[in-house]
């Protein structure tokens, strides 16, 4: 992988996801799946007033939402596409976000989900009001790192092919692999969809167990990594992300997030 940046700063963001909230943890207004928050909340956060005056605000007339008064108290809205408007002046609250999760299983990478499964949107709902969006995607039972961000410039210098973008995972799988196998992985070889290449693999562990490896691949492709394995006829019981571009999960428990430090977003930037 690139050269790391530190992974300290900001405080975790959240519990494991089995555990409940400890005090003085996720103070971040929580935001719905739907994108939406309180007016009054996305007042206080533009710095108008407290949420109490925001609420006086309201009463008395002088906001306005997609060019309509609003008087009602508890309206909620999507800060992402609703206007809002006070004395004439349009208010916006939009701040580049870039929040890292550590992810356990059993959810999946996507907004929404038609069959109500568990997404990681469920588990970051509380990092911030801006509406933020996967960088890439894990698959279901696929662990570890993944970043979410609502600056798209950044988003899309990560994710596309050309960049390289390297993504190193730690593999379990049922039997011991061979070296020759490894070997061939960094030789590169015929997938059904194309040519298949690591940029570096060896035993985890210091080689202690044979059936564990830490692999480095910049490939995107789908579900890349397993599908090596299985070339090789291996059964790929436990697939981990421990660093992805710059950044690795030191200090970050699974099911939980904390906001990149602004030497980390550096980092990325200039990758």
């Amino acid at each position: 992988p690139g050269a790391g940046g530190k992974s300290g700063g900001s405080k975790h963001g959240s519990k494991p996801y089995t555990s409940k909230t400890s005090r003085g943890e996720n103070k971040a207004p929580k935001r719905s799946l739907d994108g939406k928050i309180r007016l009054n909340r996305f007042l206080a956060q533009a710095g108008i007033c407290s949420r109490r005056e925001a609420d006086t605000l309201i009463e008395t007339g002088v906001i306005e939402v997609n060019n309509k008064i609003v008087t009602q108290l508890g309206i909620r809205i999507d800060p992402q596409e609703d206007v809002v408007h006070y004395g004439g002046e349009k208010i916006k609250v939009e701040k580049y976000q870039y929040v890292l999760l550590n992810k356990p299983k059993d959810f999946i990478t996507t907004s929404k989900d038609p069959q109500n499964r568990k997404t990681v949107m469920e588990l970051v709902s509380n990092a911030c009001i801006e509406r933020i969006y996967p960088v890439g995607r894990l698959n279901r039972n696929t662990l570890g790192l993944l970043l979410f961000t609502n600056d798209g410039m950044l988003a899309d210098k990560l994710t596309h092919p050309r960049n390289e973008i390297n993504k190193t995972y730690q593999v379990e799988v049922d039997q011991t692999i061979q070296k020759g196998h490894m070997a061939q992985m960094l030789e590169g070889f015929e997938l059904e969809d194309g040519y298949a290449k690591v940029d570096a693999v060896d035993y985890a562990d210091n080689g202690s167990s044979k059936t564990s490896v830490v692999l480095t691949i910049h490939s995107g492709r789908n579900r890349i990594v397993r599908r090596i394995f299985e070339h090789f006829d291996y059964k790929v019981k436990k697939l981990d992300r421990i660093r992805f571009a710059t950044l690795d999960k030191k200090g970050l428990q699974r099911g939980t997030w904390r906001h990149l430090t602004a030497e980390e977003v550096g980092f990325l930037k200039t990758m």
